[in-house]
């Protein structure tokens, strides 16, 4: 973050550090603007909530998992999706406050990001395309299907349930049981 960096910028900027060393619980406005160095009212010029400076945290995290996701590469379909789901569930890993904050959309939505119709939806509009390389019938449902188990997994990796329930899991292995379940034959196979 530099003084040079527009203030918006630089409060989401502020704000997406804040998130990932102290978590939601301590994301206020004051301590973003803090972190931001100026005044306490200034992020009321840009994001008239909370929510709305949340919101942007998380457009700023979408964007950061589908620069991540666009470098996936594979020699085949079923293999961009294996590594796609692990860049998910490694993106999860690696951040997991800005992982949770990105499906908040309970709180999120009407903050002024629009971030459904922006990011989740056009995320997942990619997704779909991509097990449609490796399916030819029931892809709605067989997107969707591995796209929540993928999620889920994700989740317990990030808040570490996995340590607790499943220890010594291996999630590439989990991973490709997934794909191979959902992507293989009929779905349910």
């Amino acid at each position: 973050m530099t003084s040079l960096e527009p203030l918006r910028e630089r409060l989401v900027t502020a704000g997406v550090a804040l998130l990932e060393e102290v978590g939601s619980g301590e994301l206020g406005l004051r301590a973003i603007a803090r972190e931001a160095g100026v005044s306490h009212g200034a992020p009321r010029r840009y994001f008239p909530t909370h929510s709305a400076l949340l919101a942007a945290i998380a457009a700023r995290g979408y964007t950061d998992l589908r620069t991540e996701i666009d470098a996936v590469q594979g020699d085949t379909a079923q293999a961009r999706v294996r590594r796609t789901c692990l860049a998910y569930i490694g993106f999860a890993e690696a951040r997991p406050e800005m992982f949770t904050l990105m499906f908040r959309h309970d709180l999120l939505e009407g903050a002024g990001e629009n971030l459904r119709v922006n990011t989740t939806r056009p995320m997942f509009a990619r997704w779909r395309a991509l097990v449609a390389e490796c399916v030819r019938d029931g892809v709605d449902e067989r997107a969707l299907s591995l796209w929540t188990q993928l999620h889920g997994i994700a989740v317990v990796v990030a808040n570490r349930s996995i340590e607790a329930i499943a220890p010594g899991t291996d999630i590439e292995a989990l991973v490709a049981q997934a794909v191979a379940r959902h992507l293989a034959g009929q779905t349910g196979e």
